[in-house]
């Protein structure tokens, strides 16, 4: 059995403001690129922690990319199904 390393990159870019942030999560998986956006907004009765902000729309993003992912898996996987 032959084992295989290879290594997908992941880079988050996050634009922010006092009350929002979007964060797109590029994936570069060598033969395919894919991007997930998450946004976060701030309630004006809330404090200002942007920690919050920002993992929250990262996960968001990340949750995206992810859906993203499994619909490329699952069109690939229809592409090599024979015709019934």
């Amino acid at each position: 059995m032959t084992t295989t390393t290879r290594h997908w990159d992941v880079r988050l870019e996050l634009v922010e403001d006092v009350e929002h942030c979007e964060v797109i999560a590029h994936l570069d998986a060598g033969d395919r690129s894919l991007s997930g956006i998450g946004r976060s907004r701030r309630n004006p009765a809330d404090p200002t922690v942007p920690q919050i902000g920002e993992e929250l729309a990262t996960a968001r993003a990340l949750h995206d990319l992810a859906h993203h992912l499994s619909q490329d898996a699952w069109r690939m996987i229809e592409e090599f199904e024979p015709d019934s």
